[in-house]
C-alpha cells in the first residue's frame, strides 16, 4: 500500500525543515558514472534533495547549492531536445538531465534564482512562471538575508601557506571541527563541564569505521544527554534513526542535526583564551663575560718617578742686553737691508719708466716737456734735502 502524498510531504518537511520551492522528476549522474539514474528531486531552500521516487520520505542524496561554482548548459534551449546541466560544486561535478526542455528551463531558473539571489535575465518562461520565481526570491531573501560584511585584510604569507596545507589534507576536509577522539563518557563530561563551548560532539564509535554523535539538550525536565550512531557504508554515511537518513559526508551529518534541532545547538568548539593585560618585562641586566666571582688584580708597586723638567727649566735664561748697546734684529742683517733697498730702487725706476711711456703716448711733446721740468724740480729738491741732512749730521 502506497503512502499518501500528503503524509510523504509532511515527513520530508520534518526531516529537512526547509521550504519547498520546486520539485519534479529528473535524472542524475556523476562524472565517474556512465549512465543517468532517475530520481525525484526537490529544491528546498538552497539545497537539492534527491529521492528514489516520489513516495520515499527520506532523501538519498543532498547537494548544497550555496557552494555552486558554475551551472553550464551543454546545448542551447530546444523544445524537442532534452536538457543537460553540469553543476560544479566544491568537491564534485554532477550532471542533471530533463527529458522536457521546458521543465529543464524551469529547473535552471529556480536554481540560479536561489543561488544568486536574483532572477536570470534570459529565461524562456511564461509570465506566470516568472511571477512564481519572484515569490520564491522574496521568500529566500527573508529566510536567508544577505548581510554585507567588510572585506577581510590580506592574509600574511605564513598563514596562507598553513591554510593551503590544511585544505590539501583529506582529514581537514572530511572531519568537522567538533570531532574529538573521545569515548561516550568523556564526551558527556566535556559537554557537561563546558556547555558554553557547544552542545554537539562527533566522536568515533566502538565499532570499526563507525561514528557517534553526542548531544546535550535542554528540555523542560532538565538537561538530557543523547547519543546517535552513524554508520559508514561505502562512500556515504547512514544516521541510524527510526527512519535512517543517508548523507554524503560527516559535515552533512552535523548539518542534519543542526537542522533537526532548529539551530538551537551548536558544535562543540574549544574557545581559545585571549590576554587582556599588557605587562612590561624587566630590563635585562648587564651580563659579564667573565665569571661571576672575578679575582682582584694586585696593584703593582712602582718606585715614584721624578717629574720631568720642561725645556724652559733646563735651558739657561737669555742674557739681557746692555742699555748703551744697540740690538740688531736676528732676521735682518746690514747686507740684507742694502740688498732690499737696491731691489726697491730698481722696482721704482721700472714703475717710473712705464709711467713715462704712458704719458708720452697720451699727451705728446708738451707732456714730455712738462714731465722733464717736474723731474728737474724733484731732483733739485732731493739734492737740497741731502745737503741739509749732511750739514746737520
Amino acid at each position: 500500500m502506497s503512502v499518501p502524498p500528503r503524509v510523504v510531504y509532511k515527513r520530508r518537511q520534518t526531516i529537512t525543515a526547509l521550504p519547498l520551492y520546486f520539485s519534479g522528476h529528473l535524472m542524475k549522474k556523476n562524472t565517474k558514472e556512465t549512465d543517468f539514474k532517475r530520481y525525484y528531486g526537490e529544491l528546498r531552500g538552497a539545497a537539492l534533495f534527491l529521492y528514489k521516487d516520489d513516495t520515499q520520505d527520506t532523501y538519498t542524496e543532498r547537494f548544497d547549492l550555496e557552494h555552486l561554482k558554475s551551472m553550464e548548459l551543454e546545448s542551447p534551449y530546444q523544445r524537442k531536445a532534452p536538457t543537460i546541466f553540469t553543476l560544479t560544486l566544491d568537491t564534485e561535478e554532477v550532471q542533471l538531465k530533463m527529458d522536457n526542455a521546458d521543465t529543464g528551463e524551469e529547473w535552471r531558473g529556480y536554481i540560479l534564482t536561489v543561488v544568486k539571489k536574483e532572477i536570470p535575465s534570459k529565461l524562456h518562461l511564461m509570465p506566470g512562471q516568472l511571477y512564481k520565481l519572484k515569490e520564491v526570491l522574496r521568500q529566500e531573501k527573508i529566510r536567508n538575508p544577505q548581510t554585507t560584511r567588510p572585506a577581510l585584510p590580506p592574509r600574511p604569507p605564513f598563514l596562507q601557506s598553513t591554510s593551503s596545507a590544511a585544505s590539501s589534507s583529506p582529514t581537514a576536509s572530511v572531519m568537522p571541527e567538533c570531532f574529538f577522539d573521545v569515548t561516550r563518557q568523556e564526551a558527556e563530561r566535556m559537554l557537561e563541564e563546558n556547555p558554553e563551548n557547544g552542545g554537539i560532539i562527533l566522536r568515533p564509535s566502538t565499532l570499526t569505521n563507525n561514528y557517534a554523535v553526542t548531544l546535550r539538550q535542554q528540555t523542560c525536565s532538565g538537561v538530557v544527554m543523547k547519543n546517535y550512531r552513524v554508520t559508514a557504508v561505502n562512500s556515504v554515511f547512514v544516521i541510524e534513526l527510526e527512519t535512517p537518513v543517508t548523507v554524503s559526508s560527516l559535515n552533512n551529518v552535523l548539518k542534519y542535526f543542526l537542522e533537526k534541532t532548529e539551530y538551537r545547538l551548536h558544535p562543540y568548539i574549544i574557545s581559545q583564551p585571549y590576554d587582556t593585560r599588557i605587562e612590561m618585562s624587566p630590563r635585562p641586566e648587564c651580563i659579564s663575560i667573565n665569571s661571576s666571582t672575578s679575582k682582584a688584580v694586585p696593584k703593582a708597586q712602582v718606585a715614584p718617578m721624578l717629574r720631568s723638567r720642561t725645556k724652559e727649566q733646563l735651558l739657561p735664561p737669555p742674557p739681557n742686553p746692555a742699555e748703551s748697546e744697540y740690538v740688531i734684529p736676528d732676521d735682518d742683517s746690514p747686507d740684507d737691508y742694502n740688498k732690499k733697498q737696491a731691489e726697491m730702487d730698481d722696482e721704482l725706476q721700472e714703475v717710473l719708466k712705464l709711467r713715462r711711456e704712458n704719458i708720452y703716448s697720451e699727451t705728446g711733446e708738451d707732456a714730455v716737456a712738462t714731465y722733464e721740468n717736474q723731474t728737474r724740480i724733484k731732483s733739485q729738491i732731493s739734492t737740497a734735502q741731502w745737503n741739509t741732512n749732511s750739514s746737520v749730521a
